[in-house]
């Protein structure tokens, strides 16, 4: 990196939301601008992702870019290879790799008021920038509970978002604590291959059936031949997403048909009461994310694989303790246990205007303006912010509508001329997330009767947005500028013949007509 360097833009993370940022910064005009990774490489949570059986659970066609369809997606949902592989295309489509800073982790960010700038020291050198986009993802930084005895754990411990390739489970006696996304997929993937498996579960997750298959030869040559016929495809996904959301964000009830085709799901493939009993959630479905597997009960069912319907309290020695009891012996465990969502840590390195950090702005809950800025936090946007996430729909469609709001806030930039800055108004976020939060009131993930990764410490929802992706984008396709103050450079005054002179002290803080 080279010294004092300084750029227009600096973008912190190569995953969907930074390559989507550096793509859209181009298409704008932009090039003074860096995307700073802490990996070796591009792609963000399918990066280190890369567990046995790792796929996404929204469709190939509708989790790409619109700007970048892929027609030669092998499968309806495609796994971690091949959606990590579209992105190593996309950043060679459109030429980023010049911009990427690669093994340079973001140590603190520094807004410096007197010259309207961020100041950022990463592990590889110190920049400076006049805007900087965090697009770190809520999913990069995985949770490890802090178990009783597990630091003298004689055996093999990982997450599964930081997967070592080189242990060999074959024979293995092997714990997975937790049931979520990752582990059923995890699940039946090493199931056949350990010797025995014993799955901690806190609370059972609704699961659908995955009606995966591969996508024909003919499909992919009509889809590079007739571009409008992957859009047909994709649209036709994005669509019927759209109508199910109703039933997530206003009428939860209606969800009652859905949780009898997820209990049919299970029946068909657990045999044994007992097990069906442990397996059964007491909440309505869509209160915690709704989970497609169609090999998750059947691994279940098999004879080396015990159920433990409770969270994992002890370790002592090689035996693990459940919090009912229930003991035993394992040579590994597995942490399938999320991740930072609503603490993430690039909060505690970014310092604002007044000196505090990101992480004490947020310290009864996360609040972004449309999901992007925060107040205290000049020319800063985060990709995936407050209230960004989704339930049942992909997040690219979210990650597009930020895009558009990050290049119109750039926009605005320019227009208002020299030195500037915008800070979005303590009144207008209190506003937006008022009216978030009241939304919130009525959805599944507020009344379904579960506790969630959704929910922050304060039990308020602070991960997902309670509408349409299409309510969202209109939200922001443009930047309001009565929402924020209008930062200008100091001005320093000369000294004339007859006069005083002297200078401002601060950056000078106007309405958005100024």
């Amino acid at each position: 990196m080279a010294e004092h360097e300084h750029v227009r833009v600096a973008v912190i993370g190569s995953g969907f939301g930074g390559l989507g940022a550096a793509v859209r910064l181009r298409r704008e005009g932009i090039t003074d601008f860096v995307v700073l990774e802490r990996a070796d490489s591009v792609g963000g949570t399918w990066r280190d992702n890369s567990y046995p059986g790792c796929a996404c659970d929204v469709p190939s066609h509708l989790y790409s870019f619109s700007f970048a369809p892929n027609p030669d997606w092998p499968r309806t949902f495609s796994g971690q290879r091949h959606i990590r592989a579209y992105l190593e295309h996309v950043t060679d489509l459109f030429g980023l790799r010049p911009h990427l800073r690669l093994d340079s982790e973001v140590k603190l960010m520094t807004w410096d008021n007197e010259n309207l700038r961020w100041n950022i020291e990463t592990t590889r050198g110190s920049l400076s920038a006049d805007v900087v986009v965090s697009a770190t993802g809520p999913l990069s930084d995985p949770k490890v509970p802090e178990i009783p005895g597990l630091d003298s754990f004689p055996g093999k411990v990982f997450h599964s978002a930081r997967w070592d390739h080189d242990y060999d489970l074959r024979g293995k006696r092997v714990a997975m604590v937790g049931t979520g996304a990752s582990a059923i997929q995890i699940v039946p993937a090493i199931q056949p291959q350990v010797g025995r498996l014993t799955l901690f579960q806190r609370t059972p997750p609704w699961v659908m059936p995955r009606v995966d298959r591969a996508i024909s030869g003919a499909e992919r040559w009509l889809h590079r031949r007739l571009p409008v016929t992957a859009q047909a495809r994709r649209g036709l996904l994005w669509g019927i997403r759209e109508l199910q959301v109703q039933a997530f964000t206003k009428h939860p009830d209606e969800l009652g048909l859905v949780e009898q085709l997820a209990r049919r799901n299970m029946a068909r493939a657990v045999k044994d009461p007992a097990l069906r009993a442990k397996l059964t959630p007491d909440y309505r479905i869509g209160c915690k994310r709704i989970l497609l597997s169609s090999t998750y009960y059947p691994a279940l069912a098999r004879p080396n694989v015990d159920v433990v319907a409770s969270g994992l309290r002890e370790i002592r020695g090689s035996t693990v303790v459940a919090a009912d009891g229930t003991e035993a012996e394992v040579d590994a465990i597995i942490f399938g246990t999320g991740f930072h969502v609503t603490d993430m840590p690039i909060a505690e390195r970014v310092i604002g205007a007044d000196g505090s950090t990101l992480a004490e702005s947020w310290k009864d809950g996360m609040r972004g303006l449309r999901g992007a800025t925060a107040a205290g936090f000049p020319n800063w946007m985060t990709i995936i912010g407050p209230n960004t996430g989704l339930g049942n729909s992909s997040m690219i469609l979210m990650i597009e509508s930020q895009l558009n709001y990050m290049a119109d806030y750039l926009r605005q930039l320019d227009v208002l001329g020299g030195r500037t800055a915008l800070d979005p108004r303590p009144s207008a976020v209190e506003d937006w997330n008022e009216q978030v939060q009241e939304r919130m009131r009525r959805t599944v993930w507020s009344t379904g009767g579960c506790t969630s990764w959704y929910l922050d410490a304060n039990g308020r929802n602070t991960t997902v947005w309670p509408g349409t992706t299409t309510e969202f984008r209109r939200a922001t396709r443009r930047v309001d500028l009565a929402e924020y103050e209008v930062v200008r450079r100091p001005v320093v005054e000369r000294a004339v013949p007859g006069g005083t002179g002297e200078s401002a002290a601060a950056g000078r803080r106007s309405g958005a007509s100024a």
